[in-house]
């Protein structure tokens, strides 16, 4: 289910003192109930999760690919343009008491690079021609008495041409990626359970 940007804002996450330049661009509650120890197991399955774009439906498989073989003609995922060229990683302003953090999993097939890992929040980025972004996993209390995930996508656009990639993209992220993307986490969290929600 898709939030209102202040369910990331109100929170005391540490994101918002590592990245107050970027802006939040989509908020999701996650259907992932667990226990308050679970987001371990949420970010190695959003790591090491390989049935996403493949096992979407058609349509995002269409659109994932056309994203990236437009990038690969455009030069938008060279290596100039990514962590380390064009942007600097966030690495880099992690505070003193957040320096020996984990950083979390790394996987070859992810395209995002970890951050930090902390009890309640997992923060990954990746930079391109288009936008410096970070996807931000948070592990929140829910209505029922558990907890369950929360991710957050926070951009920071590669100047007017960046801005204007995301706001030409937003359409097919909402109605088509982020419901498709939703649906493969919950069966994969609820594999991962044994087929049954962990409450």
């Amino acid at each position: 289910m898709r939030l209102p940007k202040t369910a990331h804002t109100s929170r005391p996450w540490r994101i918002h003192e590592i990245a107050p330049d970027f802006h939040v661009e989509d908020v999701w509650a996650l259907p992932t109930p667990g226990g308050p120890d679970d987001l371990p197991r949420l970010v190695e399955q959003t790591v090491s999760g390989n049935n996403f774009p493949e096992g979407a439906p058609l349509i995002v498989r269409v659109v994932w690919a056309a994203r990236w073989k437009i990038g690969a003609v455009l030069g938008w995922d060279r290596p100039k343009a990514g962590l380390g060229a064009r942007a600097a990683s966030l690495r880099d302003r992690l505070p003193d008491d957040m320096r020996e953090a984990p950083k979390g999993p790394e996987s070859a097939t992810f395209p995002f690079s970890p951050v930090y890992l902390l009890k309640d929040e997992w923060a990954a980025e990746l930079a391109n021609g288009t936008v410096h972004a970070v996807l931000h996993m948070g592990w929140v209390p829910d209505e029922s008495g558990g907890y369950r995930g929360r991710m957050t996508v926070l951009v920071k656009p590669n100047g007017r041409f960046g801005a204007a990639y995301m706001a030409a993209i937003k359409p097919f992220r909402l109605w088509i990626v982020y419901p498709a993307l939703m649906r493969e986490i919950e069966r994969s969290w609820q594999a991962g359970a044994g087929g049954q929600p962990t409450i």
